[in-house]
């Protein structure tokens, strides 16, 4: 004769098959409150106006259509942008020991975001490479003459300030010189994300002279890491400032988080692809704190079935 299991036993048994969780950085109902929006740095209307006008049409066109025209099309979209939403996200964050992965604990299951994530998310190239941050590049005469017409110390990147004064006078310089500005406008404004008037890495930057290299260069890891270093051990507690492509956090909760992409992600027509140009976003509302609390993600499911992990070697 078979017994049947007691409920008891039976609630014990699934407590055991559930995995312990890391600790969460704040405590359920303590977390800190938003002050203002967070900061950031890479939704600059001047830094955009100026690029629309010193290209030719076939020239934005091409810029959309290039592997970093993601970033062109996704702020002609007119994103809503919910600093609630995201910051609600960062007070969700367990603790863990892994730089470039963040779990944040909605509901009774964690989320994970991490470079597989931002790679589905925005289509960019994500491929491992030696030497990411710090490629070879020759000084040449050719670049030596770019950086001057561009203002620019050689030793130095570009700021999103420099890059919005040389839009404006590159109108009699060649089709090579204004696309290797353009491109540096997405660099600045996007990958790196930082403050206006910040130099940009020039180890970096240089690449733009081999617009092939430039093109196929994983952009996508390098604007992966300026992200999760900004936001490593970043303090939430008042205002505060996040560099890089921080918009990508609140359409990957759309994502994790069907429920709420539906609800309030405002969903395209279509689902366009890549994800990050699928929603219209939305303002942050009084209630978001508990509208993400009320949902229950489905990533962790997805992991689990596919095996797959993320891995990030530097």
């Amino acid at each position: 004769m078979t017994s049947t299991p007691t409920p008891s036993a039976t609630n014990q048994t699934k407590r055991m098959d559930i995995p312990e969780l890391p600790r969460r950085l704040y405590t359920l109902g303590e977390e800190p409150e938003p002050h203002n929006s967070i900061s950031y740095h890479t939704d600059n209307k001047k830094l955009h106006t100026a690029l629309r006008e010193a290209l030719t049409d076939a020239e934005f066109e091409e810029l959309k259509e290039s592997r970093l025209g993601v970033f062109i099309k996704f702020k002609e979209q007119g994103f809503g942008w919910a600093s609630r939403l995201v910051h609600y996200l960062l007070c969700l964050k367990l603790d863990i020991k892994k730089k470039y992965e963040m779990w944040c604990l909605v509901g009774p299951e964690p989320a994970r975001f991490s470079l597989l994530e931002f790679e589905n998310i925005t289509g960019l190239n994500c491929e491992y490479i030696e030497d990411l941050e710090t490629p070879e590049c020759e000084v040449t005469p050719e670049m030596v003459s770019f950086w001057g017409m561009m203002g620019v110390h050689l030793e130095a990147g570009p700021t999103t300030d420099q890059i919005i004064a040389a839009l404006k006078r590159c109108g009699d310089w060649s089709r090579k010189d204004r696309k290797r500005l353009a491109y540096l406008s997405i660099f600045t404004g996007f990958i790196e994300g930082r403050k206006f008037s910040t130099a940009t890495r020039a180890t970096l930057a240089r690449l733009v002279m081999d617009l092939e290299r430039f093109e196929n260069y994983p952009w996508g890891r390098v604007a992966f890491k300026v992200l999760m270093d900004s936001l490593w051990n970043k303090d939430i507690t008042g205002c505060y400032t996040v560099d890089g492509f921080i918009q990508v956090l609140q359409v990957w909760a759309y994502t994790a988080i069907p429920g709420l992409g539906a609800s309030i992600g405002s969903p395209r027509a279509n689902s366009p692809s890549p994800p990050i140009l699928a929603y219209e976003g939305s303002r942050g509302r009084g209630f978001m704190k508990a509208v993400i609390l009320s949902q229950v993600p489905f990533h962790l499911h997805l992991i689990k079935l596919s095996g797959k992990s993320s891995s990030w070697t530097t």
